[in-house]
């Protein structure tokens, strides 16, 4: 046995290679991941299926690794799956695996092409039928390319003369993680109250009919609502909103793979909104605990959220629960021509 581990290596990424048979012909498994624990009677190894434990008389081999640099294609692609049917449109067309998506104008989410997967044709030809599926429906054609998985097409845009719209961070966390890091309020519902249209409604405008669609059209979806009877919020701050509600927060849980119940399930955390008589309370913090909690009963592992990368204050408050970014992605737009 080569255990070149000590406690000083808590917290590093280690590769482990496990004996899961012996005799003339001993069998290995290689474990890695996280550092979690280690004693003189075994180590525990957080891997991306979870926790184990190994004992130390079963370690053939054991050494810190270097740090992973980022995920891989394959990771991108499943928290994108995960996220759009998060945030359905109204209206879904294919390119072969792309997805172009349509709401009325609703978000720019739900009105842009995600280019996950291969088109079917050349790019080109795919970026052309992008092009006239928007221009059909009036609307600006826009596309959302995560990178670095899809490099090629953002190549592809920048030659064609579409320009940059925004930036967005996809970040992450698991589970479990964030659960220890939040305390839980607010009442879960399977629609959102008139509180808290208006409440949407303030901060993105009066909603279209699509935008319904958009809010509630997933299977498994929560509304968690916070509203204190016992603190009224004066005159001033009634006015934004219907009734005493504080806070709210939207929850999905989606699965990652190509079909809709294949791959892990993923928590997605939208319309995080607190009113601005009720910041600086935590309130944001734990209705997202609230969403946490509902989401591990439903079978998510992990949770995800989308963040523009001017909203500084939104990074801050989710950096403070433990949310690191996973990709980001690039909004385009076809430069209008005069």
């Amino acid at each position: 046995m080569v255990l070149a581990l000590s406690a000083r290596d808590i917290g590093s990424r280690v590769v482990v290679r496990r004996r899961v048979q012996t005799g003339e012909r001993p069998l290995y498994t290689d474990l890695l991941g996280e550092l979690t624990e280690i004693t003189p009677a075994e180590v525990v190894i957080l891997t991306s299926a979870g926790a184990v434990r190994v004992p130390v008389d079963e370690i053939h081999r054991a050494k810190p690794v270097p740090a992973r640099r980022g995920p891989t294609a394959r990771e991108i692609a499943e928290v994108e799956r995960a996220a759009t049917r998060a945030w359905p449109p109204a209206e879904l067309a294919w390119l072969g695996d792309w997805r172009l998506r349509a709401a009325g104008g609703y978000t720019g989410r739900a009105n842009s092409a995600l280019p996950v997967g291969d088109p079917g044709v050349p790019l080109s030809a795919a970026i052309e039928q992008v092009v006239a599926f928007y221009t059909e429906r009036d609307l600006p054609p826009q596309v959302d390319v995560p990178l670095p998985l899809a490099a090629t097409v953002q190549r592809e845009l920048l030659k064609a003369g579409w320009h940059e719209e925004c930036a967005v961070h996809v970040q992450t966390i698991d589970l479990d993680q964030l659960i220890a890091a939040t305390d839980a309020v607010g009442s879960l519902s399977a629609r959102p109250s008139p509180a808290a249209l208006a409440l949407i409604e303030g901060r993105r405008g009066p909603l279209p009919e699509a935008a319904h669609h958009v809010l509630t059209a997933v299977p498994t979806l929560a509304f968690c609502e916070y509203a204190d009877a016992g603190e009224p919020l004066g005159r001033a701050a009634r006015s934004a909103v219907s009734g005493d509600l504080l806070a709210m927060g939207r929850g999905t849980v989606t699965a990652a793979g190509h079909a809709d119940d294949e791959g892990a399930r993923w928590l997605g955390l939208f319309a995080i909104e607190t009113v601005p008589a009720a910041r600086r309370r935590g309130l944001a913090q734990q209705v997202v605990g609230q969403l946490a909690r509902w989401g591990r009963e439903h079978g998510a592992s992990h949770a995800f959220l989308q963040v523009e990368s001017t909203n500084e204050a939104a990074q801050a408050l989710y950096a403070k629960l433990g949310f690191t970014t996973h990709h980001s992605y690039l909004r385009y737009r076809l430069r209008q021509r005069r």
